[in-house]
């Protein structure tokens, strides 16, 4: 029994041992395979790091908007009557787009009229009324003063008289006492002269502004009767169309939006990573596929929506043919200007701001594959973070199947 169990103990150890060594053979085998790859060098696109001066744009994308707009509301309660023109028709200033009807509107138009007529009579009545009441008072005002030519002459006589002692004391007093009476009536007189034309200028003054009022009640409702055909008043296009024939609006409405063809304004989606560095001012190329146009921002906003910021462009150069409201565009922004950016050219599967193994060449028979760190893409050139150095060489074409391989060889 003991013999027996020590011979079946020596073959355990020797097929363990075998089993263990075939493990470690196969192992070896396998990370060799891994680490290494042979690649014929023709199936190969190779690219060179550069580095040199770099002007770094940010691409956006967006339309064109109309710099002027002008909402066209309701000026007064009516009804769309007529539809002249439809959205797209070019538009000048006095294009009537829609007519609104309002009878009553009419109506108002012409008891206006009426009542401004009936005061600027009784205005002109009132006048020649208080030209009759003037002379009158001048009348009076010339019998009184008649009366004191009459009274001095009696007071001269009896001056006369006296001094040749025909006259009493008593007459010559009396006809004093006259004088000094018609004297003090002219004065009154004249005073109550003065404060007529006063009161007489007041009330042809309230009357005035009666009548100023209700023409300028007129002029209003006027203005609103010829509102009623609702016109562009500016240069452009027709935008929008918000009612249909036969539609009942009240004061205020909107009824269409129109806005300028010649004076148009880019507003761009920013990256949101990029808009903080991106200036009020900053350059702007605008493709409208027909051309480029130049612009400069002039508004970013605050507000992050859907990965992106807003922002607006004011077009400093001539407009392609093809530019109009709402025509969907492309563009470059300019961030800042790299005087040692380190970069290469953007080739399909490399991706900016990201992280990416890539094979670079070791030396003429062999590549390692790296980890490199990209930035922004600016002109078809893609920023090096980190990762790569200029000089260095990539393979630019599609590695793919040889990810797991952390080496290759190079074959001729």
């Amino acid at each position: 029994m003991n013999i027996e169990l020590k011979q079946q103990t020596a073959w355990k150890k020797w097929f363990g041992f075998a089993l263990f060594i075939s493990l470690i053979t196969y192992a070896a085998f396998a990370v060799s395979s891994k680490a290494s790859k042979e690649v014929a060098r023709d199936s190969l696109t190779f690219q060179t790091v550069e580095q040199g001066p770099l002007d770094v744009y940010a691409n956006a994308y967006g339309e064109l908007y109309s710099a002027k707009e002008r909402l066209l509301t309701a000026p007064a309660m009516g009804k769309v009557s007529e539809i002249l023109i439809r959205p797209g028709t070019k538009i000048t200033p006095e294009t009537v787009i829609l007519l609104l009807s309002n009878p009553k509107l009419v109506q108002e138009v012409n008891q206006a009229k009426g009542l401004l007529a009936q005061q600027q009579a009784q205005r002109e009545a009132f006048k020649y009324e208080q030209q009759n009441l003037r002379l009158n008072y001048q009348g009076r005002i010339a019998d009184i003063e008649a009366e004191i030519e009459k009274a001095q002459l009696e007071l001269s006589v009896n001056e006369n008289l006296m001094d040749l002692g025909v006259a009493s004391k008593i007459e010559l007093q009396r006809a004093k006492l006259s004088v000094k009476q018609q004297n003090k009536r002219l004065e009154f007189e004249k005073e109550k002269y003065q404060q007529f034309i006063e009161m007489q200028s007041y009330q042809l003054t309230q009357r005035d502004i009666t009548i100023t009022q209700q023409k300028s009640q007129v002029t209003l409702l006027e203005q609103q009767l010829d509102d009623m055909q609702v016109k562009a008043g500016i240069n452009g296009s027709l935008q929008s169309l918000d009612v249909e024939l036969g539609q009942s609006v009240q004061l205020g409405e909107s009824l269409a939006r129109v806005g300028s063809n010649d004076e148009l304004i880019a507003r761009l989606r920013l990256p949101q990573q990029q808009a903080d560095q991106i200036d009020i001012g900053a350059l702007v190329s605008i493709n409208t596929q027909k051309g480029l146009i130049t612009a400069r921002i002039s508004r970013i906003e605050s507000i992050v929506s859907q990965g992106s910021v807003l922002a607006e462009a004011v077009i400093t150069s001539e407009l392609t043919s093809n530019s109009r409201p709402s025509l969907s565009i492309s563009a470059q922004i300019f961030v800042r200007h790299d005087p040692k950016a380190t970069y290469i050219k953007q080739v399909p599967g490399l991706r900016p701001r990201s992280k990416q193994s890539l094979f670079v060449k070791n030396n003429e028979d062999s590549l390692l594959q790296k980890d490199v760190v990209f930035g922004e893409l600016s002109e078809e050139k893609l920023m090096i973070n980190s990762g790569l150095s200029a000089g260095d060489e990539i393979i630019s074409s599609d590695t793919r199947q040889y990810e797991k391989f952390d080496q290759l060889s190079i074959s001729h």
